[in-house]
This record gives structure tokens, sequence and C-alpha cells, in this order.
């Protein structure tokens, strides 16, 4: 309400606009919703009265006169979270008015220390106001609690201390009555028989929410069975899951507040409650002066692959209630490495020899007599294990261990050397296709967390969308696998930095004159030299020609480079080009560039660059080579 306000919005409006940037944001992620519906609906509303008259019948509502804080600017009753102070438990700074971000702690707003209120920054007076509490304090409540959070599977174990902690020792009353109304104007939902001057707390309507999608979701399916589908998911649980997933900082609602209130008004409890901690980048709370509080539109306008980041939060993120941390270099690292390096390695090591070779056809395994594609497909029920539990950074550790046994397994059968003796060819094609049999596994076991790039894959085998089944399977005899594409690239640092730099907070501060003068003077002379002239005469020292790539290859321990050889004409070449970032090898072969065939030649650990081949690139864009126009010979001259 307030928000919309400030922007000359309805709240419906605003309402609206987020859902629909929301909704890009998830799709760019490849996330999908069966139903992502709002809580501002009809059903909501009806599901909120239904429970607050249950609750009311059986006798869990009282009403109470009550000190707020009160906006005398603006002219309204604060709500919590436009309350900030003083944390009264460990004196954190700019705490909200219902709960410490630094402690967990919850309390009342009136507990605040040097309150102040964030609409007009004017500290609030405390005016009386009757409300409507729900009777958490109840004993019938305290004893469910106990029953639900302690002595079931529902929470972590670290949720379960937690609320272990809020409800005291037996006999020990702890829980306070929570106050589940709020003045007008107030954006939300009124309490029946209040004549709308009270509404109910957004923290009361919000969770039921969920529910009201659901009923949602069922009228736009126009099930026959609608009915017994309501009470089956809202009412039983004796066929269905409920599973929370938030954030600990709403725990206390999920966990004490939203349970007791179904509990009692003839509602079904979830089934689980799974809460995450916080995510910082760099080791730090995000900041928009560092240029770390990133938002998932800016990490996809800056042209940064949305699975990176699906990859990595998935290899740090566990069944605990810890932080993760997004460290960027370590982003960098192990997408590059695990992926790249790793993963997407096994088929652009193995696919082509299927291709050149035989068609593209696999050949025929017998996993009794490869044990190593029997280790990979046994290793399905502890990965889909981990995967269940949330555990997924140890699903991930072990299918990269699966990776690593793949390229090694590779390494240790050199197909590059079977490749060139025509005895052998028995032998390169059963080692291939085995190589290709273990990449489709890892796909399988990979799926859940790269979805896109799993859909690349399925083209590449020509096989329809795998399941979890397919890892048990080898692809059949003669089946016939696609050319290998290019399907991952690496992640450029300088996209990296061009998002650090797009959500970085503008400087405020102005330089002072002398600043200002200096940084002229530095622009000046960075523009004469990126445009300083030159002759014809050094010009024509250049010399640039047309070649042709006739082979290239991943070069072995290096992270940038393809090793081209060239045929310049009148002679062949070997040029080491660091384009690896944008570029299969097989993408290159048969491929027209430029080369600066009178660069001094560069010894190299893996060898002499013989030339340099020509290639664009951009700080917001990839590695692009440079192709003269079909109907250009190898040894042309540019000029």
């Amino acid at each position: 309400m307030l928000r919309a306000e400030q922007e000359g919005l309805t709240p419906e409006s605003l309402i609206q606009r987020v859902h629909s940037e929301h909704s890009q944001d998830f799709k760019a992620f490849h996330v999908d919703f069966d139903n992502y519906y709002t809580t501002n609906s009809p059903e909501n509303q009806q599901l909120c009265n239904e429970i607050y008259h249950a609750l009311k019948q059986s006798d869990f509502i009282e009403e109470k006169e009550i000190e707020q804080f009160y906006d005398p600017t603006k002219e309204m009753f604060l709500p919590d979270r436009f309350i900030k102070g003083t944390c009264p438990k460990c004196s954190a700074p700019d705490q909200y008015g219902d709960s410490c971000e630094r402690c967990g702690a919850t309390y009342s707003p009136t507990d605040l220390i040097d309150p102040y209120s964030t609409v007009s920054g004017s500290t609030p007076d405390r005016r009386k106001s009757k409300h409507l509490f729900f009777r958490l304090s109840d004993e019938r409540c305290e004893q469910f609690l106990r029953t639900f959070t302690q002595q079931s599977d529902r929470l972590q174990p670290e949720a379960a201390n937690k609320m272990k902690e809020w409800l005291g020792s037996e006999g020990e009353q702890k829980l306070s009555d929570w106050d589940i109304s709020r003045d007008a104007p107030y954006f939300g939902f009124p309490i029946p028989g209040t004549d709308e001057k009270k509404f109910f707390y957004v923290w009361l309507d919000a969770p039921v929410g969920y529910f009201g999608s659901f009923l949602n979701y069922i009228a736009q399916s126009h099930a026959h069975n609608a009915e017994d589908l309501e009470q089956d998911f809202l009412r039983s649980d004796r066929d269905t899951e409920l599973v929370h997933f938030i954030g600990k900082d709403i725990l206390y609602f999920h966990a004490l507040f939203w349970p007791a209130m179904l509990q009692f008004a003839g509602f079904r409890t979830p089934t689980k409650v799974f809460a995450h901690g916080f995510l910082t980048v760099n080791g730090q709370k995000m900041s928009k002066s560092r240029g770390t509080f990133i938002t998932a539109k800016s990490f996809i306008d800056c042209g940064l692959n949305p699975e990176w980041l699906r990859y990595y939060y998935a290899a740090k993120l566990n069944a605990s209630m810890e932080d993760i941390d997004l460290n960027l270099e370590d982003f960098i690292a192990r997408v590059n490495s695990d992926l790249v390096g790793k993963f997407i390695n096994i088929a652009s090591r193995s696919a082509n020899f299927l291709t050149k070779h035989f068609d593209g056809k696999v050949a025929n395994i017998d996993t009794n007599e490869h044990s190593i594609i029997r280790e990979f497909q046994n290793a399905a029920p502890a990965i889909s294990d981990a995967y269940d539990r949330r555990e997924y950074g140890k699903a991930i550790r072990t299918i990269m261990s699966l990776a690593d046994q793949a390229n090694a397994y590779i390494d240790s059968q050199k197909p590059w050397e079977l490749a060139k003796d025509a005895t052998k060819q028995s032998e390169l094609h059963t080692v291939c296709s085995i190589a290709m049999n273990l990449f489709k596994v890892i796909t399988v076991y990979l799926k859940p967390v790269l979805p896109q790039i799993s859909c690349q894959i399925e083209s590449l085998l020509n096989v329809n969308t795998l399941s979890w089944a397919d890892s048990g399977k080898t692809l059949p005899q003669n089946h016939q696998i696609n050319k290998y594409k290019h399907l991952l690239s690496r992640v450029d640092p300088k996209q990296v930095e061009q998002l650090v730099i797009a959500n970085s907070a503008p400087q405020e501060t102005k330089p002072s004159n002398h600043q200002e003068s200096k940084a002229m003077t530095h622009n000046e002379e960075t523009i004469d030299n990126e445009n300083s002239e030159i002759t014809i005469d050094a010009f024509s020292k250049v010399d640039l020609r047309v070649a042709q790539v006739i082979k290239a290859e991943h070069v072995e321990g290096a992270d940038k480079l393809i090793r081209l050889e060239l045929d310049l004409g009148h002679e062949k070449r070997q040029v080491f080009a660091g384009i690896k970032a944008a570029y299969d090898p097989d993408d290159l072969v048969n491929k027209l560039v430029v080369v600066v065939a009178n660069l001094k030649p560069r010894k190299m650990r893996f060898g002499e660059s013989q030339g340099m081949v020509l290639a664009a690139s951009g700080d917001e864009s990839g590695i692009f080579v440079v192709s003269p126009d079909s109907g250009a010979k190898p040894g042309m001259k540019v000029s």
C-alpha cells in the first residue's frame, strides 16, 4: 500500500507489475509453476474468513486493548515492517518492528529502542486501539506445537531446536498471543464483524494464500472431482504432501503461528517446513555500494547463463539452515571447471569420433563387460536420495566424481591415438560409445539442476526426454547420435565484472574541479591514443592472409586455447588461439579465417604458435572470429 502510494499507483496495479516482473525472472531461470497466483484473491479471502470463524467458535480469538505506534505525520498506525529501531534483545541497530535479522528474536514493535517510522522518518507516538488476537498461549496450542515441532521430522534439527527455545520447558509459558488484526488504512481483507475498521494482519492471510492458490488451480483445471481434491489437499493429508520452502527469517510464522492456526481451524498441517539460510555475496551482506546487491534481471541482462547460477547454488546448498555465499571468483572457477572442463568435456572429446568414423552410430555395449557403466548406473539411488533429502551439494559432488572418472577413462583409452590406427577402429568405436553412455547417465543426474542444457544434450543424443529411469539404460546398438555442436560457454570474467558494475549504486560524491580537470585530460589522452593515425606504409607492414582451418583440437592443460592447423595456400601452420570459451573445435574445421602471417613465432609450453587469428570482442559480448566471405581462397592477401 505504502509502496504504491510512493509510486502514484493503486496497490492492485503494483501487484500486477511485480507479478509480471517476477514471472519474467522465473522464466529466465527455467522455473515453472502450475499456478503462480496472488494472495489478493477472492479464494484467499473466503478461506481467511472461514479459518477466522472456525477459530472464533473454538474460543481461540480474543479482543484486547493494546498500545501501538502511530505515525503523526502520515496519520496512520504503523505496520510492524514500517517501524525500525534497535533490537531490545541484542542491541542490533535498524531492525524491523516484529523480529531481529541478527539474533532472530521476535517482539512487539513497542519493545524497540529508539523507534522511528520508515514511512516519514518521524518518531512515532504511542496510541491505544482494540485488536483481535489468536490465543497462541492457550494450553491446547502449546501441547500441539510441542508435538508438531519436537516429536516429528517436520522441521530441520536446527529449526526444531529454535522452536524448543521459543516454546520453553514444559509448564514454562513463553508463547504470547498473536495479534492478527491491523487498523485502517491497511491493504488487505477486512475482518468479518468489524465494519471494515480492522483488517487481517498480512501474516495471517499470506500463508492462507497457498491454499487459495490451490483452489484457483482446481477451478482453472475444471476438475470434475474438485470437492474431493479440496478435501484431500486441504483437509486431509492421507495421500498428499504439503512442503514449505522458506527463508529462516520467517520460520516463526510457518512453524508456530501457521500450523497452530490450521490445526484448530480444521485444516491439514504442513508435512515439512524447510528453511534456507541467507545469501551473501563475496562473504558479505548484499550491498548496492559494492555492486553485490544482484538482481535476477541484471544477471540475465549481462548475458550470464542462468544455468551457471543454478549449478553453483546446487553445488553449495545442503539440508541445513546455514547461509551460503556467492563468491564471484569461485563462481567463475567452479562453473568453468565442473560444467565445461569436466561435464561437457566428456562429449566434446568423444562424440566427433563417432560422427567421423562410424556415421554417428554407437556400438553395442555389454554392461557385464564394462564395469564403469554399471558403477555409473548404480550411483542412481544415492544421488536420488541426496536430492530427496535436499542435500544438493552432496548430489553434485557425487555426480562430479563420476565426471572425473569418465574423463580419466577417456585419458587412459586415448581415442585420438586409436583414431590414427586403422586396425583399432573397433576399439575406438567401443571407447567412444562407452564415453557417450557415461555422458548420458551424468546428464540424467544433472537434469534437475540443468534443464536447458539437458534439452540440448537430448538433441545431441537423438533421444526423447530423458527421465531418471534412463540412467539405468544404455544407448542401443547402432543408435545414431547427431553431430556434436557447442553446448556451453565458459564464464567470461568480464561478464561478471559488468554484473558488479550494473548493480553498483551511482557515486554521489561530485569530484573537485581539480579531479574533473584531471579526468578530462585523461579521457582526452585516451581518445587521442585510440584514434592515433598510422600511415599506409605502417599498415602495409602487417601481412594479413586468408587461411583455412584444417584441424582444430582442445589443448590439454590449457583453459582458453584451441590448437589450429591452418592452410595458408603455400604452407601449413600451427596457431594457438584463445577462443575456447566461444568455439568448439569441430565447429572451426574448414572455416576461413584471417591470420597475421608475419607475426614473430611464439614458443609456448604446448608448442610454437606461428601467427595470430583475428577475432573481434567487446566488454559485454563474446569472441567472434573474423571470417572472409565465401569465395576467398587460402593464401589470399588481405589489404
